[in-house]
């Protein structure tokens, strides 16, 4: 029967069409109203759930009294299920207009809140010729089929018949008025033909197809095609160990008949029953009188389930053979392994290893029974034991788990692809059959989970101990850790205070040395003005009073003796050429360094070359090594030092050819004047022309800049200067380079 549970609330509308959001953002809404049922049913759930309006005419179909007022309406393009409550359901074969509107239904889209006018009464639409696998997907949902198959079984419920039919391995309904039918039981094995409206079953709440079934009205719609030829509890019994093997006039729309013992029979249509070549279980729903150990004949059709045969929609009698006990045959596991004894009454023995319970449900919802289910390790193969009782309460004291039993029962086994035993039940009618061989030892299953449970209780206890304990020592360890974080800390301060500290004594001591130059400086500065003071007083002073003193005399003689004022007037030109020199000389030394363009060896190649060329000397200048800028007090000693040299060498040393070279080196600065002049015994310090001539000063200047200071000179060969001085931790001098 179709499941009808309509959709009444705006809530599960909602929820429906927001199934999926992103899919409901996507699609677009066909234009409305909807004119066919084609349109309706290609809607997807959430078009569905829209509420889009329709307007469409068909014929009614199917309208069942069960079905609340409820009705199938079917047009050209298709078929549609209008949910509809009332009593004025449209007769079926009313052409009508109906409009309405789209919702999603419980499998497939409908017509809800509709309101239609019958417009005229007319045939009904043609039975379609459809194929049994599309039909059975609920793809024909809502139209006119025609189905052709074999009738499996008939039951009646309220005012039709619901004929179970085959077709092409398939089982579906066919709901038929039951003024159709006046032998059902006749029908059974039949040949018919039947057109009507297809409805799905299906699950509510997965919204899932469960079956299709066909519902007809008419009696042109039901025929009768063959009847079954003889009545088969006429025809011969076939030993069951026959029953799947090759027989003449085999056929799937044939019943067999059968004859044996019961020897199982569970909740639901599933029994077995046995004869002297085998056994096979039956399904039927018509076996509420039978019990276990009754004789009886069996007729039904012939199917296979996991490569087993089965007696499905079977009919069972009794005989009138009395009750017979069958003794349980002991097999061998290799036997069962290969798949034999599938249904028969067998013994087998092992040990329990677990026990389950689980109630059995009927198709509502409600506990029936209870099913024991024990798992057993037997010789070389595990299996079940099932015994299904009406009991509330699972059993609890027989075979208990760790036993060595016995269990008497029928084999169920279970064979799958490709054609291997997965698994053996032995189905139990009585707890009779199970006898225990020998009782568990003491240490049970159940009390070794107890003691491994006080065990695993202890074992928590001690973890909890050893929990709090490191807990405690990572709370001593972090309390450690801080206080080595800090007393790290406290050293990179310390490190950083000391670097700070060296840092700043090395700062102060560069701004001490700096200020100690510059002291320097201003001494040499001072010196070199009170020097420079002392040698205009002593020469250029003199020179001019001494010019004077010669142009006074040539004034007096110019009168008397023109010839000896003329000698006065030429020395007093000498005098002035010679105080002119000295006076260049003197400016020179006062420039300024700012105001130089070069470095050291630059400054000392020039002045080396203006003192030459005013005195007529062959200056020779080299430089050896890299030059670079050294400090500025460096410099200027240098450079006064050997400016100094060079007025000697003009002044004293009557040479022709002075040679000059400046060395530099990684640690030192090294000077060297040598000319060709007349020389002197540097031998006596008081005979010593090394006191004169501003050779002391040069001196001074040398050991102001930490330097060495040596003069090596010969009578008639000439005289070398040597100077040396370290040039390493100096800062500097900021000039320009080459």
């Amino acid at each position: 029967m179709r499941v009808i549970r309509p959709f009444k609330t705006l809530a599960q509308v909602v929820l429906l069409a927001t199934i999926n959001p992103a899919i409901a953002q996507e699609e677009e809404s066909p234009p409305q109203p909807l004119r066919n049922i084609a349109e309706i049913t290609a809607l997807s759930d959430n078009l569905a759930g829209r509420q889009l309006s329709i307007d469409v005419t068909g014929v009614v179909t199917a309208a069942e009294p069960s079905w609340q007022g409820q009705f199938f309406v079917q047009d050209p393009t298709g078929g549609v299920w209008v949910e509809y409550y009332g009593n004025a359901t449209p007769p079926i074969g009313s052409l009508i207009k109906i409009t309405g509107q789209s919702h999603p239904g419980a499998f497939a889209p409908i017509i809800a809140a509709p309101q239609w006018s019958i417009l005229e009464t007319v045939p009904l639409p043609t039975a379609k010729t459809v194929n049994i696998d599309d039909l059975v997907l609920g793809v024909y949902d809502g139209q006119r089929v025609e189905l052709k198959g074999i009738v499996r079984a008939v039951k009646q419920e309220g005012s039709r018949y619901i004929l179970t039919v085959a077709a092409a391995g398939h089982r579906l309904e066919v709901w038929v008025p039951v003024e159709l039918i006046k032998s059902p039981e006749s029908l059974i094995a039949s040949t018919i033909a039947v057109r009507g409206t297809t409805a799905t079953h299906y699950n509510q709440d997965l919204r899932h197809l469960t079956g299709v079934g066909i519902y007809t009205t008419r009696s042109e719609d039901f025929e009768i095609i063959a009847l079954e030829e003889n009545d088969p509890f006429h025809s011969a019994i076939i030993p069951i160990k026959r029953v799947a093997q090759h027989r003449p006039g085999m056929g799937s729309d044939k019943r067999i008949r059968i004859s044996g013992t019961v020897t199982h029979k569970g909740f639901g249509p599933r029994l077995f029953i046995q004869d002297e070549s085998a056994g096979l279980r039956i399904m039927s729903s018509k076996s509420s009188n039978i019990n276990v150990q009754d004789h009886v004949e069996v007729i039904g059709f012939l199917e296979f389930e996991n490569h087993l045969p089965v007696l499905n929609d079977a009919i069972l009698r009794k005989t009138s053979a009395s009750r017979q006990v069958i003794d349980p045959n002991p097999v061998p596991i290799a036997e069962l392994k290969r798949g034999l004894h599938h249904g028969e009454y067998i013994v087998l023995d092992g040990r329990v290893l677990d026990r389950t319970s689980r109630p059995i449900l009927d198709a509502t919802g409600n506990s029936i029974g209870n099913s024991t289910t024990w798992l057993v390790q037997g010789e070389d193969l595990s299996f079940t034991i099932e015994y299904a009782s009406v009991a509330d309460s699972p059993i609890q004291t027989v075979a208990p788990i760790g036993s060595l039993i016995s269990a008497q029962g029928v084999c169920f086994s279970v064979i799958e692809e490709p054609v291997e035993l997965k698994s053996v039940q032995l189905l139990l009618s009585e707890l009779g059959q199970i006898q225990i061989i020998k009782s568990p030892s003491w240490l049970t299953p159940t009390r070794l989970l107890i003691g491994l449970a006080i065990l695993g209780s202890l074992l928590m206890l001690a973890m909890a101990w050893l929990l709090t304990v490191s807990k405690k020592n990572a709370r001593l360890k972090v309390l450690v850790n801080e206080k080595q974080e800090a007393q790290n800390l406290l050293q990179v301060a310390n490190d950083t205070l000391e670097q700070k500290v060296e840092e700043r004594s090395k700062q102060l001591q560069v701004e001490m040395s700096a200020r100690k130059e510059a002291r320097v400086q201003f001494k040499a500065v001072i010196a070199e003005r009170t020097r420079l003071a002392r040698d205009l007083h002593d020469t250029l002073e003199q020179a001019l009073t001494g010019i004077a003193l010669q142009l006074e005399t040539a004034n007096k003689l110019f009168s008397t003796s023109e010839k000896k004022a003329q000698t006065h007037i030429s020395l007093a030109r000498r005098w002035l050429s010679q105080s002119q020199i000295e006076l260049r000389n003197s400016i020179w030394d006062l420039r300024s360094r700012e105001l130089e363009q070069f470095d050291l060896a630059q400054a000392l190649k020039q002045s080396v070359e203006r003192l030459a060329d005013s005195m007529g000397l062959k200056a020779n200048f080299a430089t050896n090594g890299e030059k670079r800028p050294l400090a500025e007090i460096l410099e200027e000693n240098v450079l006064r030092i050997g400016q100094e040299a060079m007025t000697n060498v003009a002044k004293h040393s009557k040479a022709t050819e002075v040679w000059v070279e400046l060395s530099y080196s990684d640690k030192e600065l090294n000077l060297k004047i040598r000319d060709n002049g007349i020389g002197f015994e540097a031998k006596s310090k008081h005979t010593s022309p090394v006191n004169h001539y501003g050779l002391l000063g040069m001196k001074e200047r040398a050991n102001r800049i930490s330097g060495s200071f040596k003069i090596e000179s010969q009578a008639e060969i000439g005289t070398t200067l040597y100077l040396t001085t370290p040039i390493e931790n100096r800062p500097a001098t900021n000039h320009l380079k080459d």
